[in-house]
């Protein structure tokens, strides 16, 4: 669907309208935002089987799996901006202090301008529509330019977008490779990526030439599973199963690889092979309840990683490139040289690690680059902590998987090669913000309290410094506790006592000089 691409000469010129309809300032008031985040929501919600079809087309996907990865997480990005946006657009005070307080201090939330969001294909709606909902919700305009890889939910994006919200504040810009390199040529205010590490990489450059903070959701490391033996099996294999396989692999929380300990690992196949039978009675391949690969070349490039494993293929292993099939596959015994740890599988493939005990899986973690999410089947909390305090992941759940981006008031993000910054919540909302600060200073406090910064500067005026000083906390010692934090007020009332006294005598000065000039 290439026809379909936006010119290149026009894309530039969608940026200079995006931006003059910014600087309009119609999208600042909270009531329009309000109504414009309201009408995301209702341009998924009136077209839902419009948008089910498509991604059916796309990837093959059922619609439980739809309403669970897309319209879910989306629905809730909406209804957690639209509560909240005027809470979060409120002028903030800052923390009290006499030292500042007649200067009325205070931090307002402002828009940062256009932002330009190129969402990935395996969750389209979340990946594109919760970033717009945040942009709106922050007072921006925004330019979104989908993948291309999910072509029919593209067009679907491109006609009603327009219809539903402001179309010179929020545009949609369509094409592949040589649009997206067109887009990074360009000055936007914030732009916000979600794809593979290696594209990362050459968006952070582009984006660097211009010093556009960005957004990254690369998910290009591998999420890992640590499971205890005191785990309820059914539900973890279950649960792990469905995890790895959902949307046919490809969503970037999904749990990627399984360590094990080698004692416990027959049972924990056992319970997975049970589990998988369960899914796919009449085989995966006739399931409608199981996704395809979105495109020939990423199941292509699975079916050769898989063809180089030195691991045992204990369920699936069959790949239809044509079709875009690649069955949900268990491979055991999978070791850190294999061909299928090298790289982020993005597919329904599950690896089992055996290790020794929990240090060692710790170990494994630690030594490659930090994931997306970490999790842990077990019931015990101990051991639950000991892995979560001894790893670094975006997000840390115990005895399930993927479900965190659908948490209300939970942000999305990597840590690292696998990202950084939010997707979703208030942390969304901040990215897109600039946090201005603003004081108004009466002049009667030159008098008072800040006169002494003016030259000519005295001796007796280094007293007064240091008095507007904050006081350090107390000087480390062993053994020693730590205290709450400390206010100055002692200093504070010396200061403006010895501030008054120097202005009353200052002012007497003046008193006795005018009286005596008035003396004939």
């Amino acid at each position: 669907m290439s026809e379909q691409y936006t010119p290149l000469d026009d894309i530039p010129r969608v940026l200079a309208s995006a931006r003059t309809a910014f600087l309009s300032d119609r999208a600042k008031p909270v009531a329009f935002r309000k109504q414009q985040i309201a009408q995301v929501g209702y341009l998924l919600k009136d077209n839902e089987e419009r948008f089910k079809e498509a991604l059916k087309l796309d990837l093959g996907r059922h619609a439980v799996e739809t309403e669970l990865f897309d319209f879910g997480p989306t629905y809730k990005d909406v209804r957690v901006a639209y509560d909240n946006v005027d809470k979060w657009t409120k002028v903030q005070p800052v923390d009290f202090n006499l030292n500042y307080i007649a200067m009325r201090p205070t931090i307002k939330a402002e828009p940062k301008g256009v932002i330009l969001i190129v969402s990935a294909f395996n969750v389209p709606l979340f990946l594109t529509l919760g970033p717009l909902v945040s942009a709106i919700a922050s007072g921006c305009a925004a330019v979104i330019k989908p993948s291309e890889a999910v072509p029919h939910v593209n067009l679907l994006l491109a006609e009603l977008i327009p219809k539903y919200l402001d179309p010179e504040l929020y545009h949609v810009i369509q094409g592949g490779v040589a649009e997206t390199s067109k887009i990074l040529e360009l000055r936007w205010d914030h732009s916000e990526f979600s794809r593979g590490e290696r594209v990362g990489r050459i968006i952070a450059q582009a984006a660097a030439k211009h010093l556009t903070p960005i957004t990254l959701e690369l998910g290009g490391c591998k999420n890992p599973v640590v499971v205890d033996p005191k785990v309820d099996i059914e539900m973890t294999a279950r649960r792990l199963l469905w995890g790895r396989f959902s949307n046919a692999g490809q969503v970037c929380t999904c749990p990627e690889y399984v360590l094990v300990p080698r004692t416990f690992q027959s049972t924990l196949l056992s319970a997975l092979k049970d589990a998988y039978g369960k899914f796919y009675p009449e085989g995966p391949e006739n399931s409608d309840s199981f996704s395809r690969i979105v495109t020939r070349e990423h199941a292509a490039r699975l079916q050769g990683l898989l063809k180089r494993t030195n691991g045992e293929i204990v369920c699936g292993g069959d790949v239809n490139v044509e079709k875009k099939y690649v069955a949900p596959t268990i491979v055991n015994n999978v070791t850190a040289e294999d061909a299928l740890m090298g790289e982020e599988m993005f597919g329904p493939v599950l690896l089992i690690v055996p290790v020794e005990d929990v240090d060692e899986a710790i170990a494994f973690i630690r030594a490659r680059e930090t994931p997306l999410a970490v999790y842990v089947f077990s019931q015990d909390k101990k051991f639950q902590e000991k892995v979560f305090s001894s790893t670094r992941s975006g997000a840390a759940l115990a005895n399930e998987t993927v479900l965190s981006p659908a948490v209300p008031g939970f942000p999305v993000g990597g840590v690292g090669a696998s990202g950084y910054g939010y997707y979703a919540g208030k942390q969304a909302f901040e990215q897109f913000t600039h946090y201005r600060v603003s004081l108004d200073n009466p002049s009667w406090v030159d008098t008072l309290v800040f006169g002494f910064r003016f030259p000519p500067y005295r001796d007796t005026y280094k007293r007064y410094v240091k008095m507007m000083h904050a006081p350090l906390p107390p000087r480390p010692t062993k053994g020693a506790k730590t205290t709450g934090p400390g206010v100055a007020w002692t200093w504070w009332i010396s200061f403006v006592v010895s501030r008054l006294v120097s202005a009353s005598s200052l002012m007497l000065v003046r008193s006795s000089d005018a009286l005596r000039r008035l003396k004939p």
